[in-house]
């Protein structure tokens, strides 16, 4: 049987943090006077650029010192939370039963390289991945389409043969451009209104993205 080749999303997909971003966001926007949002409120508005998602929360445009207030107080809060997160639910039988049949997965995350691998290894992980990459660059000069691709080029597997699951608009419009397919789950930042809009499959849960994953491989 024909399987795909998996290029999992870590934050958001196999890593279950989205309320930690809500909780260190809404932090942020308490320092600035602005009310807490709710899960489905941050799902609802959330975009990259980042700046543009504290701007529709926001209602304009934040002054130089409010980005600054923001992006401290975010990650005081953020980093130490995500080391307390959990997998998303069946993450590892998911990925153990994936490699144990022979078929191979990778993960591009934009989270920096140098913190991935130790959150990789302490969730006892990393074994199941043929190549890991997080992002080595600026994430305001670089994004997801770029590292993408050069994900891909490590692979030595046709793009066609290799799908893409993760939780943003981002992750299919970075999979589609490199001639990859994409599976969106909803357990992330995005509402499903929002990442309907990308025009790939859209699931609730992990194991029905790998259900599907294969399946989209064998129309070629």
């Amino acid at each position: 049987m024909t399987t795909a080749h998996i290029i999992w999303d870590w934050n958001g997909t196999l890593l279950n943090d989205v309320s930690v971003s809500v909780n260190a966001t809404n932090f942020a926007l308490a320092e600035i006077g602005v009310e807490p949002l709710t899960l489905e409120q941050y799902r609802e508005h959330y975009c990259v650029p980042v700046q543009d998602f504290y701007k529709q929360v926001i209602g304009r445009e934040p002054s130089s010192s409010e980005w600054s207030v923001i992006g401290k107080t975010f990650n005081v809060h953020y980093r130490p939370g995500i080391q307390k997160a959990h997998l998303a639910a069946g993450a590892i039988q998911l990925l153990a039963t994936r490699h144990q049949t022979g078929a191979t997965q990778s993960l591009c995350s934009l989270m920096q390289h140098e913190e991935l691998v130790p959150m990789l290894d302490n969730h006892g992980i990393a074994k199941f991945f043929t190549h890991i990459d997080g992002r080595n660059t600026p994430l305001l000069t670089t994004g997801k389409s770029e590292q993408l691709a050069n994900h891909i080029k490590k692979l030595n597997i046709a793009p066609e043969k290799s799908v893409v699951i993760g939780d943003a608009t981002d992750d299919a419009i970075a999979a589609l451009a490199a001639g990859t397919h994409a599976i969106l789950y909803t357990g992330g930042t995005h509402s499903r209104l929002s990442l309907e809009t990308a025009g790939v499959p859209v699931v609730d849960s992990l194991s029905e993205a790998l259900s599907i994953a294969d399946t989209l491989i064998k129309k070629q």
